[in-house]
C-alpha cells in the first residue's frame, strides 16, 4: 500500500512537512527493518534515540522521517513530518496507513494482572476446535495460524501491532486473541484496534513502578472496556468480567455493552461449583444462569490443568467463547483436550520421587495462587525458589517474600532478572518480608539462580514439590552485564539428573 506523506500530515493538527511530499510504502521504528520508501519513526526512549539511526534508515531506503523535534532539519533529499506529540501521532497515523486491519477480524482482548496468557491459549484452542483461523498475540509469542514469531512485549507497540494485524489480514485470520497489558492501554498501543470481546481476569499489585498507584493501574485497565463499549464497524460487543475480584464494580461501570460475569464465590452468569483439584487436573460443575433470559443449565468439566487459579482462567475462556457464539459442546471438547501453557504451572517430568514445577508467577497474587495449589497436591514439603525483577516495582518485594515464607516449608531467595540493579540489593528487599514470616523454617539466600535451583532439588525428598517461580517460559536472564541464555526448565532437568544419579 502507498500513501502520500501529505495525506498522513493532514491527520495531525499542527503537523508540518519539511522537504518534498513523497510516496510512503511502510512505517518502521527499527532502522534494521526499513525498506524502500519507508517512513522512519524517530522514537526517543530512555536508552535509545531513533534520530541517531536516521543515516542507517536512509541507506536502507527511507524517504522520510517522523519526529517530534520542532526545529528538526532533515538530511539532504530526505523529508520530515514534524508532529507535536509522537505517541498521539502514531496512534492516528499507523492504523490509518494500514487501513485498520483489525476491522477485518474478530478481536478478543484479555487484560488483568494474572491469567492473561493461559486464558488466551485456552481461547485459541476453543476457536481452533470451532474450525476458525486463529491468531494469538501475547507474552510468550505471536501466532499467526501455526506459525510462531517472537514478541518482545506482552502487547507490541502501535507500529509493530498494526504490522501484525496487517499480516493476519493478509493470511485471512478470522479471530485474534490477545493479551492487553496495562502499559499498552496507558500508552495507547492498541490505537486503531476495534475490540469485539474484552475480558477482565483480576487486579492485584503489580507495575506500580510505571502506574504509581493502584488507582492509576485500574484506570488503565478500564480503557479496554471503554474501547469495547464504543460503536465500531463490527457489532455484538461483549465484556467478560470476574465478579469475584474487588475491582469488578469499577470495570463494570465502563462496560456499556453486553456483559457476561463469572465467579467461583459470588453469583454470576458462569459459576464454578463442586471443584475438585488434583495433581493431574481439575473437575468442576459449570453453572450457567441468566434469570432475565431464563437460562439455567449445568455442565461437567474434567480438565488436565490444575489449581483454583486455572478454574478462573477456564471460566474467563468460556465466557469469551460464548460471547463469540461458540457452541458449548465445542468449548467443552476443546478445554478437556487442553494440556498446558509453557511455563505456567509446568511440571518437569522425571523419575524423581518429588515434583518440580516451573511457573511465571512474579506478583504477590501469582505466588499466592501457585503456592496454594502446590499445597493441595503435595504430600510432603513445598520448596520455593523465587526472586524479584530489577528496575521494577520494589514495593512488592517484601510482600512476595512474606508470602513465600508463609506458604512454603523451605524458601530459597535468588535472582530473577536483576537488570541494572545489584542482585544483593534486591534480595535485601525480599528478605525483609521473609524474615517477618519464616520463623523456624529453612531459608537460604543464593543470588546465583542456577545454584539456587540445584540447592532446592538437592533438598527435596519423596512427596515434596519444588516450585521454581518468576521466569516461566523465559529462556534468558537479564543481567547488568547483558542478557544470557537461562531456562529454568533446562536447569531443573540438569539438577534432577545430577541429584538422582548421585543418590
Amino acid at each position: 500500500m502507498i500513501k502520500k506523506l501529505s495525506e498522513l500530515a493532514l491527520l495531525i493538527p499542527d503537523a508540518k512537512i519539511v522537504g518534498a511530499d513523497c510516496d510512503i510504502s511502510g512505517i518502521e521504528h527499527d532502522s534494521r527493518k526499513v525498506t524502500e520508501k519507508n517512513l522512519f519513526v524517530c522514537m526517543e526512549g530512555a536508552h535509545v534515540d531513533g534520530h541517531n539511526f536516521i543515516g542507517q534508515a536512509t541507506q536502507r531506503g527511507a524517504v522520510a522521517v517522523l519526529t517530534a523535534r520542532q526545529n528538526f532539519k532533515p538530511p539532504e533529499k530526505i523529508s520530515a513530518l514534524i508532529v507535536p506529540d509522537m505517541l498521539g501521532a502514531l496512534a492516528v497515523i499507523v492504523p490509518y496507513f494500514y487501513d485498520y486491519p483489525a476491522r477485518a477480524m474478530r478481536v478478543v482482548g484479555v487484560t488483568g494482572t494474572n491469567g492473561k496468557t493461559t486464558t488466551t491459549y485456552m481461547l485459541r484452542e476453543i476457536f481452533l476446535q470451532a474450525g476458525l483461523r486463529v491468531g494469538l498475540i501475547g507474552t510468550i509469542q505471536i501466532l499467526i495460524g501455526d506459525e510462531s514469531f517472537p514478541n518482545p512485549n506482552t502487547t507490541p507497540n502501535v507500529i509493530d501491532l498494526q504490522h501484525v494485524f496487517a499480516e493476519m489480514r493478509a493470511r485471512k485470520i478470522q479471530i485474534v486473541v490477545m493479551e492487553v497489558s496495562s502499559h499498552a492501554l496507558a500508552e495507547n498501543r492498541v490505537a486503531g484496534v476495534e475490540f469485539d470481546t474484552a475480558v477482565f481476569t483480576n487486579l492485584t499489585q503489580d507495575h506500580l513502578d510505571f502506574h504509581g498507584t493502584m488507582e492509576n493501574y485500574l484506570r488503565a485497565k478500564t480503557r479496554l472496556f471503554d474501547a469495547v463499549s464504543r460503536n465500531g464497524r463490527k457489532g455484538d460487543k461483549c465484556a467478560v468480567v470476574n465478579v469475584d475480584d474487588a475491582a469488578a464494580d469499577e470495570i463494570l461501570r465502563h462496560c456499556l455493552c453486553r456483559k457476561i460475569s463469572y465467579a467461583v464465590k459470588n453469583s454470576a452468569y458462569l459459576r464454578a461449583e463442586n471443584v475438585t483439584v488434583r495433581a493431574d487436573g481439575t473437575e468442576f460443575q459449570l453453572g450457567i444462569r441468566n434469570d432475565e433470559l431464563g437460562i439455567n443449565a449445568a455442565l461437567s468439566l474434567s480438565l488436565h490443568v490444575t489449581g483454583m487459579f486455572n478454574v478462573c482462567n477456564v471460566l474467563a475462556a468460556i465466557g469469551a467463547a460464548l460471547a463469540e457464539n461458540i457452541r458449548l459442546d465445542v468449548i467443552q471438547r476443546a478445554l478437556e483436550n487442553f494440556r498446558s501453557v509453557p511455563g505456567r504451572f509446568e511440571r518437569i517430568f522425571s523419575d524423581a520421587p518429588f515434583a518440580v514445577i516451573v511457573d511465571y508467577a512474579h506478583t504477590p497474587d501469582g505466588i499466592k495462587n501457585v503456592l496454594q495449589t502446590a499445597r493441595q497436591i503435595a504430600t510432603g514439603k513445598i520448596l520455593t525458589v523465587f526472586g524479584c525483577g530489577g528496575d521494577r516495582d520494589n514495593r512488592k518485594r517484601p510482600i512476595m517474600g512474606k508470602l513465600a515464607a508463609e506458604l512454603s516449608d523451605v524458601v530459597i531467595a535468588t535472582s530473577d532478572n536483576p537488570r541494572t540493579e545489584n542482585p544483593e540489593k534486591i534480595l535485601d528487599d525480599v528478605e525483609v518480608g521473609i524474615r517477618e514470616a519464616v520463623g523456624t523454617k529453612t531459608y537460604e539466600r543464593i543470588a546465583d539462580r542456577r545454584a539456587a535451583i540445584f540447592r532446592a532439588i538437592e533438598l527435596a525428598d519423596a512427596g515434596d514439590v519444588v516450585l521454581i517461580l518468576g521466569k516461566g517460559h523465559e529462556n534468558y536472564q537479564i543481567l547488568n552485564s547483558g542478557t544470557i541464555h537461562f531456562d529454568d526448565r533446562e536447569v531443573a532437568r540438569e539438577a534432577i539428573t545430577e541429584v538422582t544419579t548421585h543418590e
